[in-house]
């Protein structure tokens, strides 16, 4: 018997079409519902469950024309598909890409009163990309208490907010990196749907005070909640037993990434560089980076790697689905590390610490968050693009095995106390349901049915 009732929220992606995302990790919406796991969705989806909250995720789709509902094998939820409106179809039809920075890079080159409407056109599309009499009654059959959208600073979020209103159906979303807007309906609109949603997450300071900033969005409103992850799933094998599963020389330093391919935001350029000084300054010593992802930049990085003559590096050039096989990996690894320029709040190099590996990442949002406390919190943190001291401190823990192994346990401990998918499912249903609760039962009731 359940402690609680069974809520429902609804679950709604950035971007304008469900596909716009799985093509640039290669990944069919079939692989999708029946083995894809983790990242910001699933955690979230898996923490909510997990605080008794039933969850429906609604993603907006460019491959069908009617309303159809599967099931996601390893979450077991509903996932609800919309068609995206007539008329997006006929305008993404000239579109050369719709997340382009300038009409230029969404339409290509169109000149004279042709580069004013197709601007026009550029900054309505994101709006129309939303079918909203459908999502109106498939919101109402799913007796749905909150709207969760994925990022705030989108369009979705703007047009869920005025449907919510209409319903009488709170609007809440959470930060994952978009600090940036597209179309500039978002400046007059973005001000008004902050004001009138229920409420943000947001997991970094830094986001916090920019939006407090930028649109005065008073504290009770936002919730710092971080990202969740299922800590108890990535337990790491032996070492040993990982390397020669994988063929990794036992006496290697092994560094790793794993992530998508996305050569500036995520500064692969600088691990490059880095890479590079780390192996010139121990000719003696066996070395390998590790790439485990793929993306729309894998194309650039193979070129970089090849005219930079970069050695001692092992990619797997695809979306890693299989969480066993990426932990053999981290579990054969020595150091995880992350370069990135740009990050909402990454996932990854938690699913790293939860392995029991020391990182070393550079300061981009998110990070001094994760890694709050440095060494004791199991990491080192480092400048933006700074490719010298993100070598340094490779170089650092690369060559003292001692601080491997404290920032390791270090690492650990700070996943399970503050990103597991309890501590955050009890906090997002709090928040997004506002509730006060007296959670001691029903924290009991889920410790009692986890023992074996």
């Amino acid at each position: 018997m359940n402690t609680f009732s069974q809520p429902s929220i609804a679950l709604l992606h950035w971007g304008d079409a469900i596909e716009d995302f799985l093509d640039s990790i290669a990944v069919s919406f079939e692989s999708f519902c029946n083995e894809m796991t983790g990242g910001w969705l699933f955690g979230y989806i898996d923490a909510l469950r997990l605080a008794n909250v039933r969850v429906v995720l609604f993603c907006i789709s460019r491959q069908t024309t009617e309303v159809k509902r599967y099931k996601h094998q390893p979450t077991d939820i509903t996932i609800c598909v919309l068609p995206c409106p007539k008329i997006y179809h006929t305008i993404r039809r000239s579109m050369i890409d719709p997340y382009g920075w300038t009409t230029k890079d969404v339409f290509g080159e169109v000149q004279g009163i042709r580069h004013f409407w197709y601007s026009l056109v550029r900054d309505v599309a994101p709006y129309l990309a939303t079918p909203l009499a459908q999502l109106r009654q498939e919101l109402q059959r799913e007796n749905v208490q909150a709207i969760l959208c994925q990022e705030y600073e989108y369009a979705r979020f703007d047009v869920c907010v005025m449907l919510g209103r209409s319903l009488g159906i709170p609007v809440f979303a959470t930060f994952q990196g978009g600090d940036f807007q597209l179309s500039r309906l978002e400046r007059p609109l973005r001000p008004i749907a902050l004001k009138e949603c229920a409420g943000l997450i947001i997991a970094t300071q830094t986001e916090i005070q920019r939006v407090q900033q930028q649109y005065g969005i008073p504290a009770k409103k936002i919730a710092q909640i971080f990202n969740p992850m299922d800590v108890e799933s990535w337990q790491p094998p032996n070492q040993t037993s990982a390397r020669q599963m994988l063929g990794i020389p036992l006496e290697a330093q092994v560094v790793i990434y794993h992530g998508r391919i996305d050569l500036y935001r995520k500064g692969l350029d600088i691990l490059m560089e880095a890479w590079q000084k780390v192996y010139r300054d121990r000719p003696h010593q066996p070395l390998q980076l590790i790439l485990i992802g793929t993306g729309n930049d894998s194309q650039k990085l193979h070129q970089l790697i090849a005219e930079k003559q970069i050695q001692h590096v092992k990619w797997i050039d695809e979306y890693v689905r299989d969480r066993n096989l990426i932990c053999q990996y981290l579990a054969a690894a020595n150091l995880y590390t992350l370069p990135s320029r740009h990050e909402g709040f990454p996932v990854a190099p938690i699913e790293a610490m939860a392995c029991g590996l020391p990182v070393v990442a550079t300061a981009a949002p998110g990070i001094p968050d994760i890694l709050a406390g440095g060494k004791s919190a199991g990491g080192i943190v480092v400048p933006r693009e700074d490719s010298k001291a993100l070598a340094t401190a490779i170089g650092q823990v690369l060559d003292d095995p001692d601080l491997q192994y404290e920032m390791g346990q270090n690492a650990r401990k700070r996943a399970e106390e503050c990103f597991s998918l309890k501590a955050i499912g009890l906090q997002l249903r709090q928040f997004l349901l506002q509730e006060q609760v007296d959670w001691k039962p029903y924290v009991n009731a889920q410790n009692q049915r986890s023992k074996p």
